[in-house]
Parts: C-alpha cells; structure tokens; sequence
C-alpha cells in the first residue's frame, strides 16, 4: 500500500470518526444487536420459566405489547426530531455569530452524539420489537422481557432528554465555546512545545536541491518516521522553508535538500509522500489553529453587525493565556537520527509572528472601542513579563498613547 493510499485512508478514518453521526449510528447497532440478544433470552426455555414463575412478568397479549412499543416509538421519534432541530439552532447561532470554524468544536461533541445515539437505539430497538409480536402470541409466547426493557429505556431516555435541555443551554455560551478552543489549543500546545530554551535553525536558504509541494494546500507537516527514515538510507539533511499551516501552491519549493546535488525522481517522490498538504484545519494538527480561531470570534464579536465587545474580550484573555505559555515553552525545529545527526529542520512559527497574526488583528478592528483598548493595556502589560517582544512593546505604546 502506497503512502497516498495510506494518507486518503487516514483522511477519511478522521472524517468519518469525527462526524457528528458516528457515535448515533454504532449506538443504533448495538441496540439493534440488544434486541435480537434479548428475543432470544425471550423465547428460550430459562425466559419462558421465568416468566411463568414471576406472573408480573407475562403480558397479556401481543395487542398490549404492540400498543406499549408503538406509543414508545412515535413518543420517542418526537423527541430525537426536536433534539436534532436543538443541535441545528445551535452550530446556526455559533455559525452566524462567532466563526464557522469553532463548528467543529459542537459537531466533535460526544455527549450530544451519545445522546442522540440514545434516541436512535431505543427507535431501533422498539421497531425491531415491534416486527417480531405475532397476533397469536399471549401468555409467556409475547416477548414481555423485552418490552419492559424498553420501557425502562425510555425513562431514561427522557431523563436524558432533560439534562441535554440544561446541556444545550450551557454549550451555546460563548464563553463554553471559547473555553473549548482554549483547552485544546493548550494541550497541542504543551505536545508541540516542550522544550523550555529556543533550539537555534540555522535555514540555509538557495542551497541544495529544491523539493516542491506535489499538490496545492495547507502545509500541515509530516510523516516524521518515514521521513527521517529516507534521510537516513539517503544521507539526506532536509530543511522545511515553511511553517506548518501555511498555504503552499502546486510546484511551489517546500524544503530543501542541503549539500545535494542531484536527485531522483523516485526519491523525490517518496519524500512528497510523507508531506501533508490538506485543506482541513484542526487544533489537534497544529496549535496555531486554535489561536487563530480564538482571534477570529474575537473579530466577528467586534464586527458592526455583532457589535459584543464583551466576547472580544474574553477570547482576548484566553489568547494572552496561551501566549504566555507559548512565550516561555518552544517546539523542537531538529529532528535527529539515532547517531545525533540532524537530518531534519522545520520551520515553526515565532512569537512575534503568532502575536502580529492574532493579536493585532484584534487592536484593528477593536481599537475604536474604549473596553477593548482597557483590556489590551491590561493583557499586553502582564504578557511583558513573559516577552520582551518588539512588537508587543511598540503595540502597548500604540495603546498607551491612544488612551491620554
């Protein structure tokens, strides 16, 4: 199998596992898997005494455990209808108003994909039910067990249905939303960046070999073992020209292969293949995503339309948070063979560059508003003592001066 196949097939476990009718449909077959589990427990021997020991156990006839299964049924449809219509409102409203991009942090949650999972279940459970009930069943002949158990199910699925009423509530706030972002955007952040000193790249620009992007896309990194493995058979030094979530075009030079003078196509091609260009942008892949996200919300909040500064700020303090972080912990830009060698350098994204693309297009669109400018003289004061940053020392000035 080929490194593209293996990419498409990685792509596409990603996207199916991430959607939001993952966990609904498996839940919908285990239930499935539990009715039929459940009739035979039913219809065996050890079901049938059971039901012939305890009397409580028996219904009547199959007429009343048809019209138990069918009003569950119809009541349960009802209930998935106006959940799913809740969830909808919700990525709208998040959509319209902070950033289409924070639609996967509500699409992505597993608590609503389980409760909805819940709601399938019992439906595919109470219809399965429903086909097997014969008109001459009666006694211990009509799968009693079975629907008592779904009576059951549906008490919780209504319990269920009250708590996801409070957990709606609460997922729609902005300030959830943004603390979803900012949790995830700090754990990417502390697996990038572990280091506790800055590790000095050397990028030798204009020397050896060009490698150029095979396809246009998002550069999201790479298949680290595979390729630190060709350097190795190839006694190769490669170095990124980009960092990662940068957009590159098709035929476009990528890295560069240092001190070599030629190289074959075939080897050209095997390193393209450990490199990831994509147009999905997700926090997990790269850290910068997430601050970018929190600067767009805080964009979007500041627009006229919105006009919510008080979101702006928060998204604000949740930047300057991760800026801290980012200011006293570093990724590693060397990757080494076993022997020590470098054989790997990758380009990665500084302060300064991270604070001027998500810190001063906040101060553009919020600079006009007295909170925004308040908060920013608050934020950019604390950070200096993280960072002796030039760019953040000039935009304090900036602020400083706006506000006598």
């Amino acid at each position: 199998m080929n490194g593209n196949t293996m990419k498409w097939l990685k792509k596409q476990y990603y996207k199916f596992i991430s959607s939001i009718a993952f966990l609904p449909a498996l839940t919908a077959l285990l239930f499935l898997f539990l009715s039929w589990l459940l009739l035979e427990f039913d219809y065996s021997e050890t079901g049938k005494s059971l039901k012939t020991q305890w009397q409580w156990l028996r219904l009547k006839d199959a007429s009343t455990a048809r019209s138990i299964i069918s009003t569950i049924a119809a009541g349960i449809i009802s209930l998935t209808v106006f959940s799913f219509s809740m969830v909808m409102i919700v990525l709208n409203q998040a959509a319209s108003q902070l950033s289409n991009r924070v639609l996967d942090k509500l699409i992505g949650n597993r608590f609503q994909q389980v409760v909805l999972g819940f709601y399938i279940g019992t439906i595919v459970y109470a219809l399965f039910l429903l086909s097997t009930i014969r008109d001459i069943d009666a006694g211990v002949y009509v799968p009693a067990i079975s629907t008592y158990l779904l009576i059951f199910f549906t008490v919780w699925d209504i319990f269920l249905f009250i708590y996801f009423l409070h957990y709606i509530t609460q997922s729609v706030k902005y300030e959830t939303i943004i603390q979803r972002i900012y949790r995830q955007t700090e754990e990417a952040l502390a697996t990038s960046c572990m280091n506790k000193t800055q590790t000095a790249a050397i990028i030798p620009v204009g020397e050896g070999i060009a490698i150029k992007a095979a396809a246009s896309g998002i550069y999201q990194g790479f298949d680290q073992n595979n390729l630190l493995e060709l350097c190795q058979q190839h006694d190769l030094q490669l170095t990124f020209i980009y960092p990662s979530t940068t957009f590159v075009l098709k035929g476009t030079p990528l890295l560069l292969a240092v001190n070599q003078q030629t190289m074959s196509k075939k080897l050209e091609g095997q390193i393209q293949q450990t490199i990831n260009l994509d147009n999905t942008e997700t926090i997990l892949t790269n850290y910068f995503y997430g601050f970018r996200q929190l600067m767009e919300v805080a964009v979007k909040a500041l627009s006229p339309g919105i006009n919510d500064p008080g979101t702006a700020v928060i998204s604000l303090h949740a930047l300057a948070d991760l800026l801290a972080y980012r200011a006293q912990h570093f990724p590693e830009v060397l990757v080494k063979d076993e022997a020590g060698g470098v054989r790997i350098t990758v380009k990665e994204k500084t302060f300064d560059e991270i604070f001027s693309e998500c810190i001063l297009p906040i101060w553009d669109y919020g600079k006009e508003d007295r909170v925004m400018r308040h908060a920013m003289v608050q934020v950019l004061s604390q950070l200096q003592a993280f960072s002796d940053s030039t760019v953040l020392q000039q935009l304090l000035r900036t602020i400083q001066t706006s506000l006598i």
